[in-house]
């Protein structure tokens, strides 16, 4: 029997879904409020309804792996349309490789061109339909959603009905289905919520010539760091393209600046591991700078309803500045999908507590990074004392985790997992031995130096000056 399945949203998570989904059978409906992407190509394709569509993005190695288990076709078309796998381990620091760093790839990707190979793949698949600039304003029920009621499907901003055995939310961080939930009388679980406290400003360039990347990838996927009052960092991504990322406290009007080109290179001139790729002889601007305030860490648990799911954002919102975002959402996609094949009707409580494994532990880290973080760079802006790292149970600070692996390579390979979203944070930074390798790696050797405070303000006010 043919079993529908709406799914609302078109974005990665919900193409994602609709890809997994028509694997195990389920006739699948793609809603979304944008038109068609444009024939010409990712570089003419604007998403208004996604903010963060035009900033850096890419796949961390537990996207990749999950495309190499379950989708390998899309890892394809996105090789074929210019994007790069990049080995992680050639920066591993002294030590032989093992076979395990052979899952350290990630893709070097904008995500316009990974949604476009993804998208294709889709809508050559049997039993999927993708509709476009189609609006859904409520969900159609069987009985009561707050007692044994069912969802059964959803209603257009037309007031067409569209039946389904499911309905997925993949409406991303704005979680239409909570709306959905309140307006047909049932109340979703309250949202856990931290701030990030980030305002990011991307531009994106294009090698003067095709070749090997201006500098070395001292952090794995990307090169540049995260310190004590900014961070700066660039992200390869597909046909000889790569980001420049600035990020700096949300509320700091002296920094407001990097959103001017001029400003904008001088800062990312002055960053360790970052003046190769400012270099305008190296690569042209292919934008303008575009800056975003980074939205809070949110994790939604999933309300307890049959018939209806929620993937992707809809589910939980890391800081965007981890780059775990798409990679978490490929994998919930498949495993809902699985979970959904199984149960035939499927399991809601089994369904909430599958999401909240896949997303809880990267919520919680995000948290406790950001908080440190926040408090560090709000000391530097107003000159308090800075923040002593704290964390109840012993674990190291990421900084001081980032310094020890840039001498061992055990600490090198645990971080790197983590950060690649392979191993959870309490597997490894938890770990005694790990813990232990971390006080005793040697002191790396110098190494460039971030500019100070007061040097980066300066920078910014010298280009943006009357």
């Amino acid at each position: 029997m043919t079993r529908p399945v709406v799914v609302a949203g078109g974005s990665v998570a919900g193409l994602a879904c609709a890809l997994a989904l028509a694997r195990h059978g389920f006739r699948v409906t793609v809603v979304e409020r944008t038109p068609e992407p444009p024939s010409r190509g990712a570089r003419e394709w604007r998403r208004p309804a996604v903010a963060q569509h035009g900033h850096s993005h890419l796949l961390t190695s537990l996207g990749v792996r999950v495309l190499r288990e379950h989708a390998p076709e899309v890892l394809t078309a996105a090789l074929d349309a210019g994007a790069g796998l990049l080995d992680l381990a050639d920066t591993l620091p002294g030590g032989e490789r093992l076979a395990e760093d052979a899952e350290l790839t990630a893709l070097a990707v904008r995500r316009p061109v990974f949604e476009l190979a993804l998208r294709d793949v889709v809508r050559a698949l049997p039993g999927v339909e993708i509709r476009s600039r189609v609006t859904l304003r409520a969900l159609t029920t069987a009985g009561r959603v707050t007692s044994a009621g069912r969802v059964t499907g959803v209603v257009t901003g037309t007031g067409e009905h569209l039946s389904a055995q499911a309905v997925v939310d993949a409406t991303g961080r704005r979680a239409a289905s909570r709306d959905w939930l309140a307006a047909a009388g049932a109340i979703p679980p309250a949202e856990l919520t931290a701030p990030t406290a980030i305002r990011a400003f991307t531009r994106f360039y294009r090698l003067a010539s095709p070749g090997a990347l201006p500098g070395p990838l001292n952090r794995g996927n990307a090169a540049g760091g995260i310190w004590d009052h900014y961070a700066a960092v660039a992200h390869p991504a597909d046909n000889g393209t790569y980001a420049l990322t600035l990020g700096a406290p949300a509320h700091d009007r002296a920094t407001a600046g990097l959103r001017d080109p001029a400003a904008f290179t001088a800062a990312a001139r002055l960053s360790p591991h970052l003046a190769a790729w400012a270099d305008p002889d190296v690569g042209r601007p292919i934008g303008p700078v575009r800056p975003i305030t980074l939205p809070p860490n949110s994790l939604r648990p999933a309300a307890v309803v049959a018939g209806l799911y929620a993937v992707g954002d809809a589910a939980c919102v890391t800081n965007p500045l981890y780059g775990r975002g798409m990679s978490l959402a490929l994998r919930h996609a498949f495993a809902l999908a699985g979970h959904l094949a199984e149960t035939g009707e499927g399991d809601a409580r089994a369904a909430a507590r599958l999401a909240d494994r896949i997303h809880r532990p990267w919520y919680e880290h995000s948290v406790r990074e950001d908080a440190h973080r926040t408090a560090l760079w709000r000391a530097r802006v107003t000159g308090g004392p800075p923040p002593v790292w704290a964390a109840p149970d012993g674990r190291p600070a990421l900084a001081e985790i980032g310094a020890a692996a840039r001498t061992d390579p055990v600490v090198w390979r645990g971080l790197t997992r983590v950060l690649m979203g392979l191993d959870g944070a309490h597997e490894v930074l938890d770990d005694e031995v790990f813990r232990k390798r971390v006080r005793a790696a040697p002191a790396p050797r110098g190494g460039p130096r971030p500019p100070t405070r007061d040097e980066l303000v300066r920078a910014v006010a010298a280009e943006i000056a009357p």
